[in-house]
């Protein structure tokens, strides 16, 4: 019996994913689907992202971006497309068009079926932006109208109505300009080099000739001559050594050829004897001081200095609200609510059951049976019934209720899609306004990755030649999704985040861990407590395949033996159907979704508990301290 909760769209991006590396001609091409931008990185592809629902719409755009991605992967090649690019920014945009043209036209030639899915993607990007309601050449972009022809002219296919808009809108400037050139592009079609120097003539046709640069065959030219005289200038036997001159002359005239020997001796002993003396300069440094190296580069985990990352360049830091515009996360945020309508309540009562734990510690108390201070009324009774009893005074204080701030870390991880992600989601709202109320400060913090199997990183490993043991070769994505310091009321949207499709990827928790770790070490309250919530161990498919099986795993458990160690930061855990235990020392794991905000709210009910006996039966202390 199938599962209720598989999406219906898996058995097609399946068989897309294997179409697409047919048509690419590579096997071991990695096909993935996102909401980031598609597009090629390395032997990795990216497609958009098809929903549950399948619309026609977006099937057919997920059809046409994988058939025009796989012409490019096919019949591109990256180092005759540098070698030829301009450094102007139109004529490199024409450039770029113009090869794109190519090799959806060459796709075109070859397998005719991949022509009407690109013109379906083709026209769908042109409605997307407007194309069909532009009027004047001057709003339109001229590098996509010179794609649209060529691909138009090579192909003889009519273009989608917003595209043919643009490409009529500029064809007869491109004509008048560049007529003659394009009479021979199906000639060059099939041969990129011969192509790129095409598209540079054309741009120079159309008036960009100043952004092309220097023309790197003239260039090859100059260096093969260059190379040539250095050759004939070594083998001519007419050139010789000022050592051979010297000898022939003296030769001729011995007596003032030894003078003149002797003078050369002197002269190259005195520059000798200077060279000496300015290298014992510089080499004779005071005592004690040493020449100063570069200092060795800081490692990247303070919990394992062995712990590598191969490029962390394309890591991100970055807020939720700049990962989708205002209108969408208001509407994610409108579905989240509308998901999870039934469990408010409940997640509410739990909600206001902390809350009044926490007030109530936050409340004055008196301490009794004091020889001064107030007269203690309610037990003048036992003075009645003894005299001989003393009287007992009472005195107000302040409970010792120290100033909090509490984080709340979540995994973002693809395991986590459909209801654990909504509830979590959920959950980390109604606690955020709830400690709001108590004057407790929270943030919540998300973690994935920004691609599936790798990301730049692993281009960058697979361009460098793959070498052993490159550590993480994935991009993390740590989102912001409340700042501590921000009202609950400004950053609740945010929340709806969690909800966009194609947000959760994979899931590397050691470093996301150090790193909530540093933010809340930054923060001046004095206490700190930081919540991990996660439904499995790291995964990162790229780097697992390349490293030790236990790499992120063992990373893991540096970080929360350091974090437990330092003792700035109070630890705990809540495992979704995944058993934490075997990593932090105080979890929790709940086999159903549903547990989730009773186990936070008594997790963290227990952590502001008075009575150390009490703390410890709700976390799983073994030994009270």
């Amino acid at each position: 019996m199938a599962n209720p909760s598989d999406n219906p769209a898996d058995p097609f991006k399946k068989a897309l994913a294997e179409a697409t590396k047919v048509l690419a001609d590579d096997p071991e091409l990695n096909v993935s689907y996102s909401v980031d931008p598609s597009g090629i990185s390395g032997d990795a592809m990216r497609l958009p992202q098809v929903s549950r629902r399948m619309t026609r719409q977006e099937v057919l755009l997920a059809r046409g971006t994988a058939d025009a991605l796989a012409m490019y992967y096919k019949y591109h090649d990256n180092s005759v497309h540098a070698r030829y690019a301009p450094p102007g920014d139109v004529a490199r945009d024409l450039y770029e068009a113009m090869e794109t043209a190519r090799c959806e036209a060459m796709g075109a030639r070859d397998m005719p079926g991949t022509a009407g899915n690109i013109d379906a993607k083709i026209g769908h990007d042109a409605a997307r932006r407007g194309y069909d309601q532009i009027r004047e050449a001057a709003d339109a972009p001229l590098a996509v109208a010179a794609g649209y022809l060529v691909r138009h002219l090579t192909t003889g296919r009519d273009m989608p109505a917003g595209a043919q808009n643009v490409m009529d809108l500029w064809r007869g400037f491109i004509e008048e300009q560049a007529g003659e050139t394009l009479e021979n592009i199906d000639d060059v079609l099939a041969d990129q080099s011969a192509f790129a120097r095409l598209a540079r003539q054309l741009i120079s046709d159309l008036g960009y000739g100043d952004q092309l640069g220097d023309d790197p065959d003239e260039l090859d030219d100059e260096n093969e001559d260059e190379n040539q005289d250095e050759v004939e200038e070594e083998d001519d036997p007419e050139s010789t050594g000022s050592d051979d001159q010297d000898d022939d002359q003296a030769e001729a005239d011995p007596e003032q050829s030894q003078e003149e020997q002797q003078d050369t001796s002197e002269a190259q002993v005195s520059m000798d004897e200077m060279a000496d003396e300015e290298m014992g300069e510089e080499a004779e440094l005071p005592e004690g001081e040493a020449p100063l190296e570069p200092p060795a580069p800081p490692p990247v985990s303070d919990a394992d200095p062995n712990y590598t990352v191969y490029l962390s360049d394309h890591d991100e830091e970055i807020a939720a609200e700049d990962l989708a515009e205002p209108a969408e996360l208001e509407r994610l945020r409108a579905y989240l609510d509308q998901q999870l309508e039934p469990l408010k309540g409940a997640v509410s009562r739990l909600a206001n059951k902390l809350q009044r734990r926490l007030q109530a510690q936050q409340n004055r108390s008196w301490e009794f049976d004091l020889e001064e201070g107030m007269l203690d009324a309610g037990r003048l009774a036992r003075v009645v019934a003894n005299p001989t009893t003393p009287l007992s005074f009472k005195i107000e204080k302040d409970t010792e209720f120290r100033d909090t701030v509490v984080t709340l870390l979540l995994d973002n991880s693809g395991s986590m899609r459909g209801r654990p992600i909504s509830i979590a989601a959920i959950c980390a709202d109604v606690l955020a306004r709830t400690l709001e109320r108590c004057n407790v400060k929270v943030e919540i913090l998300g973690f994935t990755t920004r691609a599936w199997k790798g990301g730049q990183a692993r281009e960058a490993w697979l361009n460098d030649g793959r070498p052993q043991q490159p550590g993480r070769l994935n991009d993390l994505r740590h989102i912001i999704y409340k700042n501590a310091d921000a009202p609950w009321r400004r950053t609740r949207p945010n929340l709806g985040l969690m909800m966009k499709e194609g947000l959760l990827k994979e899931n590397i928790d050691g470093e996301a861990l150090e790193w909530a770790h540093r933010r809340s070490c930054a923060r001046r309250e004095q206490r700190k407590i930081l919540m991990v919530i996660s439904d499995g161990a790291p995964v990162d498919d790229s780097t697992l395949s390349v490293n030790p099986a236990n790499y992120l795993e063992k990373h893991l458990r540096d970080v929360i033996a350091m974090v437990e160690k330092r003792k700035m930061v109070e630890l705990l855990a809540i495992g979704i159907g995944h058993d934490v235990t075997r990593y932090y020392d105080r979890a929790v794991t709940i086999t159903d979704v549903e547990q989730l905000a009773g186990a936070m709210t008594e997790q963290l009910a227990a952590l502001f508990d008075a009575d150390p006996r009490a703390r410890a039966r709700v976390m799983g202390i073994k030994k009270a301290s």
